[in-house]
């Protein structure tokens, strides 16, 4: 087991894995209940669960490469082969991906907003919880969460949208920092304790 790490050291080096630099092992089956059932603990506002999770692991994220590729190649013929390449991998660069999906709706108490910013911290919470794990992992999106048949290939509903693809799977990859804003540019303070 590695050594235990204090959530404060943690979440001042936290950092997002590429997905190009993320390999086998994924988590085992009990191991991923684990990380969704941890991934599920957010703030929810009228505990509607305004989500929903659909995890893609095993040979389901090669064929669905292949039908990206095709809805790809549609639209554009003439892709490069770098380009039809990330297509065919879009799914197999880690060895499982979860979809957060949002199913924010009109309710009499509950702002849409708030409930789609539960699915937020739903992906945030996943990449929590996968490290938390062991793992490493990547929350994305990418052209795959906006277009109508890509959506449809997903299992993703009409009136449905994704919040976040999860790619999650082990690294040995020295993640550099990338730079971070400087509080003094991004924080006001309002009344009492202004600097």
């Amino acid at each position: 087991m590695q050594n235990e790490i204090k959530l404060v050291d943690f979440l001042r080096d936290r950092h997002s894995t590429p997905v190009a630099q993320i390999k086998e092992p994924g988590p085992s089956q009990e191991e991923l209940q684990s990380i969704l059932a941890f991934a599920t603990r957010v703030p929810d506002h009228g505990k509607l669960a305004p989500w929903r999770l659909i995890v893609y692991r095993g040979d389901i994220r090669r064929k669905l490469g292949e039908r990206f590729l095709a809805l790809s190649l549609e639209k554009t013929p003439d892709l490069t082969d770098a380009a039809k390449d990330a297509e065919l991998t879009r799914f197999t660069r880690a060895p499982l991906v979860v979809a957060i999906v949002s199913t924010a709706a009109p309710h009499v108490k509950i702002p849409e907003w708030e409930q789609v910013l539960s699915a937020g911290a739903v992906c945030f919470n996943m990449l929590l919880a996968a490290n938390a794990h062991g793992y490493v992992a990547n929350w994305r999106t990418e052209w795959v969460a906006y277009d109508g048949e890509a959506l449809q290939l997903l299992g993703v509903k009409p009136d449905e949208k994704v919040a976040g693809f999860v790619h999650i799977g082990s690294s040995d990859f020295p993640t550099p920092d990338r730079p971070r804003p400087e509080l003094a540019q991004i924080v006001t303070y309002a009344g009492e304790g202004a600097a």
